[in-house]
């Protein structure tokens, strides 16, 4: 079983405190054999936009944390291509998550 987390909350506490932290530390600490992050929604502009934030996703992309990003969006909020160039996936995830939503993964919404 797999860890997917929703982040669709830009609120810079719950982003920091839980969403950061937890995600990040789940592929550190190896609770999950696969760790990813799903930016959907406003959280697409507030990572294309706050530097703390990119520097967060970095980290986490280091350490070996699916990062990706919903394409819909990203093209709607003007940020597919900031999101590119710092390494986060960009795709249509309206499928994709429908099919964790039907499986065994894990799924945490935030």
């Amino acid at each position: 079983m797999n860890l997917f987390v929703l982040w669709t909350n830009p609120d810079p506490i719950t982003s920091e405190k839980m969403v950061f932290m937890y995600t990040l530390n789940s592929k550190l600490k190896k609770w999950w054999p696969e760790v990813t992050l799903i930016i959907w929604g406003a959280t697409a502009k507030y990572v294309a936009e706050d530097l703390d934030v990119q520097a967060a996703m970095q980290s986490m992309l280091r350490a070996g944390v699916n990062v990706s990003a919903c394409k819909a969006c990203a093209d709607q909020l003007g940020v597919t291509e900031t999101l590119k160039e710092l390494g986060i996936e960009v795709k249509y995830w309206g499928g994709p998550l429908t099919e964790v939503l039907k499986g065994e993964d894990k799924l945490l919404t935030v």
